[in-house]
């Protein structure tokens, strides 16, 4: 794996348009990420800054464009808020050292090539989870939009409702109203103009600030200018488990909003990205933002749709997208004090309604009763629990039920057959000459005989864990007979507890002093047995390779 991408200049010109494109719409945003965070605008735009640039430069996506996302900024406010609480004097240093952490967690998910995984997760839990953090968003901005201060979380949220809107500063709610229906309805063919987030921000921060002074409506503030510190991070023993816990949230959720958006950039540019070396790239971009006290990021849909639909073909625009980030908030970064916090929450809401999969929901009666629960329950707990819990309760449900529709399907792989049902089915083989075996009238008595007190158990097909119980249950309803015959050769997958119910049902047969014939078939399936000491089980004259020789032994 080549770690830096190449960087070309052969389609330069669409590179530079889609990586300028991209940071017109990224600046707003990053700047109401920060904001919505905790960490301050600043954090937000630095996070966009080094988050793009490190990813484009090492990630596994050319098109890519990455940096603070919705899901990615209520992460962080939820870290923000607990760490700060619990440790006033570092708290905020205790943060910064999840984002360190969450990086190279990310980046030993891509070494340990882990990316195809995090785009196994059942979509209902996906859409459960993302449209939870699209109405965690809308909630946490919906105090700010009315000018008010902004709520810890999602509950406080939702229970200050009322207060919100009694307390409202009428003139800051107007500026939000307004940004959000120039966000929902801004034309699509001005886009390539001026893209409406950043026409909001410009727009209603000279209104603002030019007539709107004396209103107390409340504003970013002086931020700090110029290039950030380096932050070294702090853990120790008391702070290692919940620092982990935050980190190891961070770089999954990062991980799976990265790679969704690789998806969404492969169906737009008809390529295929490395999802091990995006995690590679995402991890030490988020190490790298960290120690400069910049938020995390992951791939960013709309951004990673605009650059490509303006040009951007290779890693080059994402990293002309933080350059351009960089100039203007060096040049600029002056101005950000006045932009409204309302402005900003109207954005937000925005890029939570975005969030929300409304695909989903509108086909809610059309995807089972079961993907609907999973997905409402998903989204309950995202909102009102947290993030890990929804996704382990719901990847923990989602598996048991593919696990049991599994079983089913591999009930149909294992068939017990004895007597008459046998006989023929011998006989027919034998007649077609899949057996090298003459079938005279001698050879078809003796089977006959042989086969009345026989018992088949064929598998035909993988088998998992699932099916070994129902396997054990079969096998004591089928207790009538003198010679026991597994045939394993048409078995493409036998797992170690299906193994081992093997065994024992070859363990129990043989203490009832009853005869065990074995056709192992495919050398997996002689590894897999011989693991767990078939030999020792059983003599070598019992087992076989094929049927026709398991025949012989029966004439």
């Amino acid at each position: 794996m080549i770690l830096i991408n190449k960087i070309s200049v052969q389609h330069l010109k669409g590179d530079i348009f889609g990586g300028l494109t991209a940071a017109v719409i990224a600046l707003p945003l990053a700047l109401a990420f920060g904001v919505s965070s905790g960490a301050g605008a600043i954090a937000g735009v630095y996070g966009a800054i080094f988050v793009g640039f490190f990813a484009a430069l090492f990630g596994g996506t050319a098109t890519q464009i990455s940096g603070p996302t919705g899901p990615m900024s209520v992460v962080m406010a939820l870290v923000f808020t607990q760490l700060i609480a619990s440790h006033p004097d570092t708290g905020l240093v205790l943060a910064f050292t999840c984002v360190i952490l969450a990086g190279l967690f990310q980046i030993l998910f891509g070494l340990l090539k882990l990316g195809k995984y995090f785009v196994m997760v059942p979509y209902p839990v996906i859409s459960g989870f993302m449209t939870g953090i699209g109405i965690i968003i809308i909630l946490l901005q919906i105090s700010p939009l009315l000018g008010n201060a902004g709520d810890s979380n999602a509950l406080a949220a939702l229970t200050n409702i009322p207060n919100a809107f009694n307390q409202q500063n009428t003139f800051a709610t107007v500026l939000g109203v307004i940004t959000l229906l120039i966000m929902i309805y801004w034309p699509e063919k001005w886009t390539k103009i001026i893209p409406a987030p950043l026409f909001a921000l410009i727009t209603l921060t000279i209104i603002s600030s030019t007539f709107f002074t004396q209103q107390g409506i409340s504003v970013i503030g002086e931020i700090p200018t110029g290039f950030p510190s380096l932050l070294m991070p702090s853990l120790s023993l008391d702070t290692l488990y919940q620092v982990s816990y935050f980190a190891f949230l961070l770089a999954v959720l990062g991980a799976i909003d990265s790679l969704l958006t690789s998806m969404v950039a492969d169906t737009l540019t008809e390529t295929h990205h490395n999802s091990d070396k995006e995690l590679i790239g995402q991890g030490i971009a988020n190490t790298i933002a960290g120690f400069f006290g910049a938020l995390p990021g992951a791939g960013a849909t709309m951004r990673t749709a605009i650059n490509i639909r303006a040009g951007g073909k290779t890693a080059l625009s994402g990293i002309i997208h933080s350059i351009t980030l960089l100039i203007v908030i060096l040049w600029a970064g002056d101005y950000a004090q006045y932009i409204p916090h309302t402005v900003l929450a109207g954005m937000l809401i925005k890029v939570g309604l975005d969030i929300i999969d409304w695909r989903f929901i509108f086909q809610i009666k059309k995807v089972g009763l079961f993907s609907a629960s999973l997905m409402l329950l998903v989204l309950l707990l995202t909102v009102f629990v947290d993030l890990i819990t929804a996704v382990l309760v719901g990847m923990f449900i989602a598996n048991l039920v593919t696990l049991d529709r599994l079983t089913h399907i591999q009930l149909d792989n294992i068939t017990f057959k004895r007597g008459d049902e046998l006989l023929s089915e011998i006989s027919s083989e034998m007649t077609s000459n899949k057996a090298n075996i003459a079938l005279t009238d001698d050879i078809q008595n003796n089977l006959s005989k042989s086969l009345a007190n026989t018992l088949l158990l064929e598998i035909d097909g993988p088998v998992s864990f699932a099916v070994s119980r129902e396997l054990s249950r079969r096998f004591t309803e089928n207790l009538a007979f003198t010679t026991l015959v597994i045939d394993l050769s048409s078995a493409k997958l036998i797992g170690t507890t299906t193994a081992l119910m093997i065994t024992d049902l070859i363990e129990r047969t043989k203490i009832k002093n009853k005869k065990v014939l074995v056709i192992t078939g495919t050398e997996k399936t002689n590894q897999s047995l011989k693991k767990l000491s078939l030999e020792t089980l059983l003599d070598k004259k019992y087992q076989f390779d094929n049927r026709e020789q398991a025949l012989q032994t029966l004439i």
